[in-house]
């Protein structure tokens, strides 16, 4: 199992990143993404502490990869808080798409795929147009494990497929209930659409990272 969508008390989660890393190590992560959520306000202060979590890879069979979730962020302004992240040494930069369970800003999907960034998260109704430039600039759609955001699961992965679009299963995981296994992992690919095969693929294969 890779997850590269997680959050800790640095933003809203519930867990700090020790005890973050180690339950997905205990439920089989090879690699784990810590991307609390951040806009131009705390992407110093977040990154600055996150980073420090990789100490863990000394002692813990798990990757770890510090990260930023860029959260409700003007979209004129995504491509230059992703250039700053990417200076302060995010390793995985993942953007808050227009799910449809939030007041997400119209055009923040264009935005965060014309900025390049690794993962566009629970991405709601994006267009055919967006997913085949999301194909283009090699971003990864992300079909998503969480209430709420997963209602269009089944629509990411529709489209995504018609535009040959990379995607990817992540938890968004913001308590220990909400991590999961690769089995897990699997069965929601399934349920967005994919075939067994499929949805084996993109959850042993990560696109991402090996």
């Amino acid at each position: 199992m890779i997850d590269l969508h997680t959050h800790t008390t640095f933003s809203d989660g519930e867990l700090i990143p020790s005890e973050l890393v180690r339950r997905a190590e205990v439920k089989g992560y090879k690699a784990i993404g810590i991307t609390d959520h951040v806009d131009f306000t705390n992407v110093e202060h977040v990154l600055g502490c996150v980073s420090k979590a990789k100490y863990m890879e000394d002692v813990l069979n798990i990757r770890v990869l510090p990260g930023v979730e860029i959260t409700h962020v003007p979209p004129e302004k995504i491509a230059p808080l992703v250039s700053f992240a990417k200076k302060l040494g995010a390793e995985i930069i993942v953007v808050h798409g227009e799910t449809p369970v939030e007041p997400v800003r119209p055009g923040t999907n264009l935005a965060a795929i014309n900025a390049g960034v690794d993962i566009l998260a629970h991405p709601g109704f994006l267009t055919l147009e967006e997913a085949e430039l999301a194909k283009a600039n090699n971003v990864c759609l992300e079909i998503t494990s969480r209430s709420g955001h997963n209602i269009t699961n089944g629509h990411v992965v529709r489209i995504g497929k018609e535009a040959g679009a990379k995607m990817i299963v992540n938890t968004d995981t913001h308590s220990p209930k909400d991590l999961i296994d690769s089995n897990r992992a699997v069965q929601i690919a399934m349920g967005a659409g994919l075939t067994h095969e499929e949805a084996k693929r993109i959850v042993e294969n990560n696109p991402i990272i090996k």
